[in-house]
């Protein structure tokens, strides 16, 4: 299912750096051991995806919302809308026979326009990490003052349909941002950015002001990508048990975190949610994995490690520029 094109000639996008200074360099090896409540080796990151496309959104000079041919494209519409009509409530049965924790990646306008779907997140208490207001605009060419308004509207909406704190978020559609974003975030008060993909733990990012982390959000164990490129849904599965299994096993000396992020229109397919039920079956089938949300491990991450590793991380910069 394609979503995006990418026009081959877009404008430039504002940009006063000439390098990302947001993550510094820390081989895996030479930091302090992770670790997470109840001894877990691996905290697991359950996150459906609860999105909302428009049907004919504003032309955008950097991407085409809808790659396969201009709006109105009902056939790939038509499939993004069976995610929210059948897709989430498939998925939602195997979620709930094995008891798993959510942190829905959502699009803010979801909730206003699947009031069911809202509800049934609510019931569960789901967590949420912020994925824009919809699925179908981005922030690139936003201005700082518009891009900080359109993140506070989103956890208004957010905060307004749920009563959750919306405290960690990716960019809109696939993962825009801008220059800026990093420390609009930490601004406003979210822990955590999500669009890095950078390791297996969370990491302090540098800002401005405030404090912020990347999340490990999944690339590769996102079945979108997978689904995507001619692979079916149980070699996804053998991904995720390989995936896990060398996780849990590092694990054992310093704690990992492991998402797996799942597109309703993709594993809510019939032919698809047997996978979806032996998937989960494995995950739960061992001890010591913290079940957890996105805002339980941001928040331990930031409780207990990310002043000592932001500190770790200046002094070996310090001793870098010694050397330069």
């Amino acid at each position: 299912m394609q979503q995006y094109a990418y026009h081959p000639s877009p404008p430039p996008t504002r940009r006063v750096r000439s390098s990302q200074q947001w993550l510094a360099y820390s081989p895996v090896h030479a930091r302090p051991p992770l670790e997470w409540p109840g001894k877990a080796r691996l905290a697991l990151w359950i996150c459906p995806n609860v999105l909302h496309y428009e049907y004919d959104p504003p032309a955008d000079p950097w991407i085409n919302a809808w790659a396969r041919m201009p709006a109105p494209d009902v056939l790939m519409y038509g499939r993004q809308d069976f995610a929210n009509r059948v897709g989430f409530w498939r998925m939602l049965e195997a979620i709930d026979r094995f008891d798993l924790r959510c942190t829905a990646v959502l699009n803010a306008q979801a909730l206003e326009k699947n009031p069911s779907i809202r509800d049934a997140m609510v019931e569960r208490h789901w967590d949420y990490l912020g994925h824009g207001l919809n699925n179908t605009r981005f922030v690139h060419g936003m201005s700082r003052e518009e891009e900080r308004r359109y993140y506070l509207e989103m956890m208004e909406t957010v905060h307004d349909q749920t009563g959750i704190a919306l405290v960690g978020t990716g960019g809109p559609g696939p993962q825009a941002s801008t220059e800026d974003t990093p420390d609009i975030l930490a601004e406003i008060g979210m822990l955590y950015h999500s669009d890095w993909f950078q390791d297996d733990v969370p990491f302090p990012l540098k800002v401005r002001q405030g404090r912020l982390i990347s999340m490990p959000y999944a690339m590769d164990t996102n079945d979108a990508p997978y689904l995507g490129q001619a692979f079916e849904a149980e070699g996804f599965v053998d991904v995720i048990r390989r995936q896990f299994d060398q996780l849990y096993a590092e694990g054992a000396q310093s704690g990992k975190v492991m998402c797996i992020s799942l597109h309703p229109a993709l594993f809510g397919q019939a032919h698809r949610i047997k996978y979806l039920h032996e998937m989960f079956d494995y995950l739960r089938s061992h001890e010591h994995v913290w079940h957890a949300s996105g805002q339980e491990i941001a928040t331990h991450y930031m409780n207990h490690y990310h002043d000592t590793m932001l500190a770790l991380l200046n002094e070996q910069g310090q001793k870098d520029a010694r050397r330069a």
